[in-house]
């Protein structure tokens, strides 16, 4: 009597022996010769099982050790329309796929709801522990009967509803591959790195579900999300829930001028850099220029002058007492509504922290002290707070309504992030948030706001007609909404904050500075795994 064919499971992989009959399981298979069978990716354990159950061919599945689950939820809401809509898509989509939804749009609701849909053992993944320990608070709550662990930050629970941050799932990624039916991977942009993605290649879960606002990279990764995860299934843009699950909002750039001073050390900052690339023949904006900047900058006395000009020069543009003008008008002017301030680099800061006593968050403040700074902000002791990146993911504050980015990178996915800080409803059911954008005229900092937002450059001629016709609209100061925008696909014109004088600088379009690279309870599908 031939023996049943053994699917198992075994470090990241399935080993299937003695080989079944039929043809559909090879073209997942390749022989290994150390232990002379056959072995399988543990990501094709769904396509494998269901090509071998199509066949009709009988085997032993020894591989999974998750199991079903029975949810409560002692809490609930009436979802959005785009929950709703959201977990209907990926549900039709086989329970795989990658939902895009705007920060503050209940990403985390929506992933309850799926696991409530798919009730089998889960495995929550997300970047931060702040966002580990959100999860893991929200879930308890959902599910007070339900075994809910952690893993990382010193915790290393099995649990069958485990929330892990990425670092410990890669770490464990061979032990958990097997234990979890359903995946869910929060801001699912981090998973294609080289180091993440072993948590889904070696997982055998069948049933998985990505969130992000932006699950876009730039090196282009973001397309192995369709492999890893399943294709996008449902994408909404904040401007389309604006009024319903989000925040009303709007965005109002404004624009601030060097001084003299300022403005002729910029000038020649960046006449050493052009020259040099000019020398080497290199373009900045893009990332290829840019890392051959970096790299010819090096071999050379003059490559170096031009680097540190280079620098200097943006943290001319960035740090502009100008800005610090401007940031003292808005805070007179906001107060005492419950604001964020955004800057790309600690020493501004540290400098807001200093000069107008607004506590500061870096990624050098020690845990227990953001935690306090987070809790005052929260429960109102503080009304404002002013950080760099680490308020960018994974932190809770409905009860902001103004932001103002002071200066930021070209990325999208931080302006979204950094927006979405504002966008969440509060107990004010008329919040209308606002986000303020400090550019820096006829500096880098006017391409680096138009890349966050998606904005396509324009012929320096034009440019510099607009501009011109723009500044004589411009009063002293003069702050005036615009039209609101979310990120991409639109754009905006400038208000000035400061005399219309001007040092007539324009950086070309060769030279533009480049950033460096930064609810039912079980359905029928649900018993097949």
């Amino acid at each position: 009597m031939p023996r049943t064919p053994t699917l198992t499971f075994d470090r990241g992989t399935l080993i299937l022996h003695p080989p079944p009959r039929g043809k559909s399981w090879v073209e997942f298979a390749t022989w290994d010769d150390r232990v002379e069978k056959f072995r399988i990716p543990a990501i094709y354990y769904r396509p494998l099982v269901e090509a071998m159950q199509a066949e009709e061919i009988n085997f032993i599945d020894e591989a999974k050790e998750f199991e079903p689950l029975k949810l409560v939820p002692s809490l609930e809401m009436e979802p959005y329309p785009h929950q709703s809509e959201a977990l209907a898509a990926w549900k039709l989509a086989g329970r795989k796929g990658v939902v895009v939804l705007p920060t503050a749009a209940g990403k985390t609701y929506l992933a309850q709801l799926a696991l409530q849909a798919t009730p089998r053992s889960s495995l929550i993944v997300v970047p931060t522990l702040d966002l580990m320990h959100q999860w893991y608070a929200h879930l308890l709550a959902a599910f007070p009967d339900a075994e809910i662990g952690l893993l990382g930050g010193g915790a290393r629970d099995k649990t069958s509803i485990l929330v892990a941050t990425y670092d410990s799932a890669a770490i464990h990624a061979e032990t958990l591959g097997n234990r979890y039916a359903l995946l869910i991977f929060d801001e699912c942009h981090h998973l294609p790195t080289e180091f993440y993605r072993a948590i889904a290649e070696y997982a055998i879960a069948p049933y998985r579900l990505g969130l992000s606002a932006t699950p876009e990279r730039s090196d282009g990764k973001h397309s192995d999300l369709n492999r890893l995860i399943g294709v996008e299934v449902y994408r909404k843009k904040a401007e389309e829930l604006a009024g319903q699950a989000l925040a009303t909002h709007e965005i109002i750039p404004i624009k601030v001028k060097l001084s003299q001073i300022e403005r002729d050390r910029y000038n020649k900052l960046i006449e050493i850099r052009n020259d040099f690339l000019k020398s080497e023949k290199i373009k900045l904006g893009s990332l290829d220029g840019w890392r051959r900047f970096v790299m010819v900058s090096a071999r050379s006395p003059a490559g170096r002058r031009a680097m540190l000009a280079h620098r200097e020069a943006r943290e001319i543009a960035v740090g502009t007492d100008g800005k610090m003008r401007v940031l003292a008008d808005l805070l007179a002017e906001h107060y005492p509504e419950r604001m964020l301030i955004f800057t790309t680099d600690n020493a501004t800061v540290y400098r807001i922290s200093q000069e107008l006593l607004i506590p500061g968050i870096t990624h050098q403040t020690p845990v227990k002290e953001r935690h306090e700074i987070l809790t005052k902000f929260r429960e109102g002791e503080y009304n404002t707070l002013v950080a760099s990146h680490v308020l960018n993911e994974g932190v809770d504050v409905p009860a902001a309504s103004i932001a103002i980015i002071l200066s930021g990178t070209g990325s999208p996915r931080e302006y979204i992030q950094r927006l979405g800080r504002i966008l969440r409803k509060s107990q004010d059911k008329n919040k209308r948030a606002i986000l303020y954008e400090v550019v820096t005229e006829d500096t880098s900092e006017e391409g680096t706001s138009q890349r966050r937002r998606g904005v396509e450059k324009n012929e320096p001629q034009r440019r510099r007609e607009r501009r011109e016709e723009e500044n004589q609209r411009y009063r002293q100061l003069e702050i005036v909404p615009s039209e609101p925008i979310y990120g991409v696909g639109k754009q905006s014109g400038y208000k000035a904050a400061e005399s219309k004088s001007s040092g007539g600088y324009n950086v070309s379009e060769d030279s533009s500075e480049a950033e460096p690279p930064a609810s039912s309870s079980q359905d029928e599908s649900e018993n097949e795994y």
